[in-house]
């Protein structure tokens, strides 16, 4: 789906989960309460395991509603500690209250926002059951605290939101320098398989990774002459080649407002 809203549960991201001997590793908690006790129902489908931690790949609302129901079960939630600001500055606040008004019944007074248990600020690897996992820092990219987890065993590489697949990417105010250098560095983990935070998982990890990458360096390849001549955006924006990815879900509804996202943080850049 490509927004949130009250017929998909704001069920528009990716969750993933590790099952291991010691317990169940899960990757970010959907966008809604009742999607994570969805999601925690499946688990259960599959195995007796606890779920022990909760890897939050950025605080964006679509992967970070469900996470009451994992703290409920006693799961250990660990988040990067860039993460702090939008617990406490007004964006998280007011996001919640503008969802409880769009997104009732799923998200009413009793969804919260749910701080980290344990907040990282560099790698950090832990093993679980056998299974060694790698929390990768990556950001400053689509947010400040983004982060990746890399499963080396199996070669799986869950990326949150600094992978889309198959749709245009989300830039929001993301620092797109930043995201183009995390995603050179994810690549250096060599992956095989990419769960991205939205779309279809992918074994082609290298080529989906290297999709997001052209789309914003191509963002700012045709904004750039304009931001730092001061050009008119729209005009820019006219003239702009798009014709690589216009074919592509959520282009009418984002790559302008990308564009004019990058543009302005060009601008910002050349201070």
């Amino acid at each position: 789906a490509e927004m949130g809203s009250v017929h998909n549960r704001n069920f528009i991201s990716n969750a993933g989960f590790v099952i291991t001997d010691g317990g169940v590793v899960v990757i970010d908690s959907l966008g809604s309460p009742v999607l994570a006790q969805a999601l925690v129902a499946a688990i259960k489908n599959l195995t007796a395991q606890p779920i022990r931690k909760v890897i939050v790949t950025h605080y964006h609302a679509d992967h970070i509603y469900g996470l009451q129901v994992f703290k409920a079960l006693g799961a250990q939630i660990v988040a990067h500690a860039a993460g702090k600001l939008y617990l406490s500055s007004d964006v998280g606040a007011q996001r919640l209250a503008s969802s409880r008004q769009t997104l009732a019944p799923w998200i009413d007074d009793s969804t919260r926002l749910v701080a980290a248990d344990e907040w990282i600020s560099g790698e950090t690897t832990f093993t679980m059951g056998k299974v060694r996992f790698v929390i990768k820092p990556v950001g400053p990219a689509h947010t400040a605290e983004d982060i990746a987890l890399f499963v080396p065993s199996t070669g799986v590489l869950f990326a949150g939101d600094l992978v889309f697949q198959a749709r245009i990417p989300y830039v929001g105010n993301a620092d797109s320098r930043g995201w183009i250098a995390a995603l050179t560095a994810l690549k250096g983990v060599a992956p095989k398989i990419i769960v991205p935070g939205h779309g279809p998982h992918s074994n082609h990890a290298l080529q989906e990774i290297k999709f997001t990458s052209d789309y914003l360096a191509h963002l700012r390849a045709m904004m750039s002459p304009a931001a730092l001549n001061l050009d008119p955006f729209d005009e820019a924006y006219a003239k702009a080649d798009w014709t690589e990815y216009e074919g592509y879900p959520l282009f009418r509804a984002v790559n302008r407002m990308n564009a004019y996202n990058i543009y302005l943080s060009i601008q910002q850049e050349a201070q």
